[in-house]
């Protein structure tokens, strides 16, 4: 089995799509390996935390560059694996991949666009339809969407999410109560915690995206404080140096997708992790595209 999941990641390597029998395979094996992850993953450092790809292929494979190989790098990724770039199925599938071949040195957790309705709208269904004349490919990934973690911690100090906090939460534990194989609801602790956006107010704001809530300085230094958290990383909203530290650094959003919809001109991030938990950002262009 791993010399073909081998073969597998060589081909999704070089931007080349699998079969659509090889997809199925695939996200069978996936969940077998995602249904035993609780919602939220401990993950021990040292980690390589990312945020948003966006389908954007060729910016993964310089992230692996700048960040070092999976395996020997171990790496955490926040979520939006898909949609607005042009190659969210070999993205999506190459992540995958590395998940069921190497499943202790890779955590996926879910990003708002790991949805049915949203990939609908953004890019991701058309991709598999156009890639594959069917939706089949499509429909296995978002199976393998519902199984996906809502967060993880690092070491017990540093909580990751893919959006952010909610009304709904006080301690991460929590967290633990939802039943999160399900397509993203429109509202509740499983949304929020996958839309929610930390912004310069008092308390709780209604969000602008339509989903999820804004949350202030005040509710993050709470939730840290309640959590023991030396920080709460996060992905979810562009920002133009490739991350940005908020509340006396309780809180960063990183964001892993240069030059976003190949024409925002941001940098790139990912934030390692060492073993005592220094954190140090790297930072990157975009790839040339092939």
């Amino acid at each position: 089995m791993s010399s073909d999941l081998d073969r597998q990641i060589a081909q999704l390597s070089r931007c080349e799509p699998i079969s659509e029998a090889q997809v199925r395979s695939l996200c069978l094996k996936a969940r077998e390996i995602l249904v035993e992850e609780a919602n939220v993953q401990h993950v021990d450092a040292p980690v390589t935390i990312c945020g948003d790809i966006h389908g954007q292929f060729w910016d993964l494979v310089e992230l692996f560059r700048v960040g070092g190989p999976c395996p020997q790098t171990q790496y955490l990724f926040m979520g939006d694996f898909v949609d607005r770039g042009f190659y969210s199925v070999e993205t999506f599938l190459l992540l995958l991949a590395y998940k069921v071949r190497y499943p202790d040195r890779i955590t996926l957790i879910r990003g708002n666009h790991e949805s049915r309705q949203i990939t609908q709208v953004y890019g991701f269904y058309d991709e598999c339809t156009r890639k594959y004349g069917s939706a089949n490919v499509w429909r296995y990934c978002c199976e393998v969407f519902d199984y996906l973690a809502l967060g993880a911690v690092v070491d017990g100090r540093v909580f990751c999410v893919h959006g952010g906090l909610s009304p709904n939460l006080k301690t991460i534990d929590e967290i633990r109560s939802i039943d999160r194989k399900q397509e993203v609801p429109h509202d509740g602790l499983m949304c929020d915690l996958l839309w929610s956006d930390p912004d310069d107010i008092q308390g709780w704001g209604i969000s602008p995206r339509g989903a999820g809530f804004l949350f202030g300085a005040d509710i993050a230094t709470q939730f840290a404080h309640t959590n023991g958290l030396d920080l709460i990383a996060r992905a979810h909203q562009l920002v133009l140096e490739g991350y940005k530290l908020m509340f006396d650094n309780t809180i960063v959003t990183v964001w892993s997708a240069p030059n976003y919809c190949y024409r925002c001109g941001n940098i790139a991030s990912i934030l390692k992790l060492d073993q005592a938990l220094n954190s140090k950002y790297e930072t990157f262009d975009a790839a040339a595209q092939e």
